[in-house]
């Protein structure tokens, strides 16, 4: 057996057991994939997959054993490489993120501009997508590290440690009625044509949540993955925006602004908490373990290393 073995049977199953797919995402030919995994399975004595003529159809369970084994292997494959990487190369390399919109448009850049000054050999790969896109790019080890607020913490080949609180704001057109009133609610609001996020992304599903919870219906008139189009919707008058705090620190730190009022909202929809995550097992290069203690003074290495040795609910905010 070997490690091309390993990784065609690993692709098959990332790709749903489509052997054509497999072979083009690993630059290869099919039939050269399916006689690869049939003499790993007549080696092992056992079926990997059980097959409708030359089709895959599903894992079988002793091909589950095998897949966790598979995953341990790779896994350890990886962290070789990234051992041999760190001590040849030294403070040199790839740093892979994944994260949502939000968090690379506020709140990474100042961390990646730190860690670039510190580590200038270090290149910065960001990769974007929703929460649980993310955490897939953390299992596939596309990215090394993950920054969300949702999903992080809702898988077990993920370490994730809780990062920074935010909360949402509401965002109003200058000259809105509700500008000027003072202990603004969730009726006030509710009927009122909203503009916020996605289900899945920043906190959407706190919003959601407190409005059932008063049994309130609010009128959803737009629905975006990204702050700035929140906030391009509200200035021309279309309804009330309700974003991440992080995305309007440009309106509160820069002054009155002249077009858009930004109000508090964490009395109605709670605290937020973003999220950091590794894969499980993972071996973390330095420069890695600085950019964590870069996003969080709570995140120190100390605590990123003892989490990923199965410590994680040692920290809490």
């Amino acid at each position: 057996m070997n490690l091309h073995q390993f990784r065609f049977v690993q692709e098959a199953v990332r790709r749903n057991l489509n052997l054509t797919e497999t072979a083009r995402a690993l630059h290869t030919s099919q039939p050269g994939v399916s006689k690869a995994i049939i003499e790993l399975e007549e080696e092992l004595g056992i079926e990997i997959f059980a097959r409708h003529g030359k089709r895959l159809k599903r894992v079988t369970e002793p091909g589950r054993q095998v897949l966790k084994s598979i995953e341990l292997i790779m896994r350890e494959v990886t962290n070789l490489k990234r051992i041999g990487d760190e001590f040849s190369a030294e403070d040199s390399g790839t740093l892979s993120i994944a994260t949502t919109h939000t968090q690379a448009r506020y709140v990474l850049p100042e961390p990646v501009a730190k860690l670039r000054q510190a580590y200038p050999k270090v290149n910065v790969s960001l990769h974007q997508g929703s929460p649980n896109q993310v955490a897939q790019m953390l299992m596939d080890e596309v990215a090394e590290i993950g920054i969300a607020t949702e999903s992080l913490d809702g898988f077990d080949e993920l370490v994730s440690l809780p990062c920074y609180e935010w909360q949402h704001v509401l965002v109003l057109p200058a000259g809105h009625p509700l500008c000027v009133k003072e202990n603004l609610t969730l009726e006030d609001i509710a009927h009122e044509p909203l503009i916020t996020y996605h289900p899945s992304y920043t906190g959407r599903t706190k919003i959601d949540h407190a409005f059932a919870v008063r049994k309130l219906e609010p009128r959803i008139a737009l629905e975006a993955i990204d702050s700035d189009v929140i906030k391009t919707y509200v200035k021309l008058g279309l309804g009330v925006g309700i974003a991440a705090e992080m995305s309007v620190r440009d309106l509160v730190d820069g002054g009155p602004n002249p077009d858009l009022v930004v109000r508090p909202a964490g009395q109605l929809f709670g605290q937020n908490v973003a999220r950091v995550a590794f894969k499980r097992g993972a071996y973390l290069r330095n420069f890695v373990y600085q950019f964590a203690e870069l996003l969080s003074s709570r995140l120190t290495r100390n605590l990123v290393a003892r989490a990923m040795t199965g410590h994680v609910n040692d920290y809490e905010l």
